[in-house]
């Protein structure tokens, strides 16, 4: 019989907070909005300000305060103005290309920041973001939600274990049925490239997150659009292999209006020297997914949904914000990954990392 790991408990668990904090939200469109939701209801941070110039948007948000029972939040009209209310930190959910440069002025003003996906466009980018966020001691969290799914916290107990044994083989996908519905998501200069840096953002990551970050040694990797090589423009499906200093091997692929007969095909599959652990996404859904435990033709359920995950890494963030954390160099692993990401763009056809 297959042994199921149990999730450990983390940090906040163990931590009683010390204080309110105040945060400010930049951006209340879906995604910004369903943060704030889900750190209203954990109750451990105040809503205090919210700036989007949407104001049907802002309406929304405004709404969502109220069916939480909490207090209506302050108005601004940029983030300049969001700067000048008296706040603890920000949630960053904006267009990609302002990602950087907002981080960096609430962190700045010695605001904790937690940022949409990507941090920043690119590497470079990345990098001065964390920069910053060390210069300044400030919190800084990415809103890489994945990690938080039960099934793979527990696959990543099993590979700490070393129930898996020696990890040789790694696959992910994420392939998406349809594609973003905003134009900014298809000019390279505003997204810094497509389905990778959307989705693929996420395939790194896991991987490299659940493995404990070992070194990329060589990157190759085919980018298309519309079936064809990719010549320039935003790629809309991508595979990748990522040859790792450990000696595993990771495959990935991922893609936007793929006609994958469903809304989504999403999966995490770890194969070691004494059995594997798989993640699967359950009919198509991009919420639900099941977690097992694999050893020859054994298979021992991990995780099912129902699992409310998506708002999991806002909420820690916040909570952490609450028990006093400044930086975090745990967040230099995202330069590593967004440098993982500039390698799969440049090195199309096959190079080095």
């Amino acid at each position: 019989m297959i042994a199921v790991a149990e999730a450990k408990p983390s940090y906040l668990d163990r931590t009683t907070a010390v204080r309110t904090p105040r945060l400010g939200f930049l951006g209340v469109g879906w995604i910004g909005r369903s943060r704030m939701e889900a750190i209203a209801r954990s109750g451990c941070a105040e809503i205090a300000a919210i700036a989007d110039p949407a104001k049907e948007l802002v309406q929304q948000a405004i709404e969502t305060c109220g069916q939480c029972e909490l207090a209506e939040p302050q108005i601004a009209s940029s983030l300049d103005e969001l700067l000048e209310t008296d706040l603890d930190g920000v949630v960053i959910a904006t267009p990609s290309a302002l990602h950087a440069e907002q981080s960096i002025a609430c962190l700045e003003r010695g605001l904790a920041v937690f940022c949409q996906k990507p941090l920043a466009r690119n590497g470079n980018e990345t990098r001065r973001v964390v920069e910053s966020a060390r210069a300044n001691d400030c919190l800084l969290s990415v809103d890489l939600s994945y990690r938080h799914l039960t099934g793979v916290k527990r696959i990543r107990d099993l590979l700490r274990q070393g129930t898996l044994g020696q990890v040789y083989a790694v696959e992910l996908a994420f392939h998406n049925a349809y594609g973003p519905d905003k134009a900014w998501f298809y000019d390279r200069k505003l997204s810094g490239g497509g389905c990778v840096i959307d989705l693929g953002i996420h395939l790194v990551d896991l991987a490299l997150w659940a493995l404990d970050f070992p070194e990329v040694g060589r990157v190759t990797s085919r980018l298309f659009q519309n079936g064809k090589p990719l010549k320039g423009g935003i790629e809309d499906y991508a595979s990748a292999r990522l040859d790792l200093n450990t000696g595993t091997t990771v495959q990935m692929a991922c893609s936007w209006k793929l006609p994958a007969g469903c809304d989504a095909i999403i999966s995490a599959a770890f194969y070691g020297s004494k059995g594997g652990a798989v993640l699967r996404n359950v009919t198509g859904s991009f919420f639900d997914f099941t977690a097992d435990h694999c050893v020859g033709t054994q298979r021992r359920s991990l995780a099912s949904p129902p699992d409310e995950w998506q708002g999991r890494a806002a909420v820690d963030w916040a909570r952490r914000l609450a028990c006093g954390m400044n930086f975090d160099c745990e967040v230099e692993h995202l330069v590593e990954v967004a440098r993982t990401l500039d390698h799969i763009y440049a090195c199309d056809g096959g190079s080095a990392a």
